[in-house]
């Protein structure tokens, strides 16, 4: 079970990436809707798979980091949990775990990746897992400067069949990823690199509002 809801800690999360980046007001609802998917995803027991290639292959592995363990607040372990580990154990947990926000970044799997691109297509290296993983409720976080990267566009279209949520970060332009996501949140820049630097913020954002939506936001 997860903590009390904190929707004040939240807003104050959505509204302070408005007051460090301004023009990110473009953007405003669907970072906020975006942080209202994902929450509503993982307090039903769904989880995140999330992809991207090359700087935004680093970005999917940053924001599972954020996600599997504490990020800004404390995450309480399940009471539930911790009754079942002393029953299996005869003894207490370890203070060292943490709540955890399931997520599965799909740039990690080298083996399967190489495998069913040599084999199969490099395109669908993304798309087979999220039709391996991928259940009704979960999000896909499909991350793409130009919205256009065809493995991501993919995995997009995999999602959708599979009955999951897709949100997507992209540049400012209208893309492949952004008339097949549910949220698209269009960063007001058009080079890579300009894109990227806005990307960081925003999934930093959006990990923390979930983050204290579900554990309560306590500091």
């Amino acid at each position: 079970m997860m903590g009390a809801r904190c929707p004040q800690a939240k807003t104050e999360i959505l509204d302070s990436l408005l007051e460090r980046y301004p023009d990110m007001r473009s953007c405003e609802a669907d970072v906020r809707a975006a942080a209202d998917m994902l929450a509503g995803s993982f307090r039903a027991g769904g989880k995140l798979l999330a992809c991207g290639n090359g700087g935004s292959a680093a970005d999917s592995e940053h924001v599972v980091g954020e996600l599997m363990k504490g990020f800004r607040f404390k995450r309480p372990v399940d009471p539930a949990f911790l009754g079942a580990y002393r029953a299996a154990n005869g003894e207490e947990a370890p203070a060292w775990l943490e709540g955890a926000l399931p997520a599965i970044s799909l740039v990690s799997h080298t083996a399967l990746s190489t495998a069913f691109g040599n084999d199969e297509a490099a395109v669908g290296v993304f798309a087979q897992q999220v039709y391996g993983y991928g259940r009704p409720g979960d999000v896909l976080l499909a991350i793409s400067t130009s919205g256009n990267s065809a493995n991501v566009v993919e995995a997009a279209k995999v999602a959708r069949a599979r009955g999951m949520r897709v949100v997507s970060l992209t540049g400012s332009a209208e893309s492949d990823l952004s008339a097949l996501s549910d949220v698209c949140v269009r960063v007001p820049r058009d080079e890579v690199f300009q894109v990227q630097e806005l990307h960081l913020p925003v999934y930093h954002c959006l990990c923390a509002a979930v983050e204290a939506e579900l554990f309560g936001g306590a500091e």
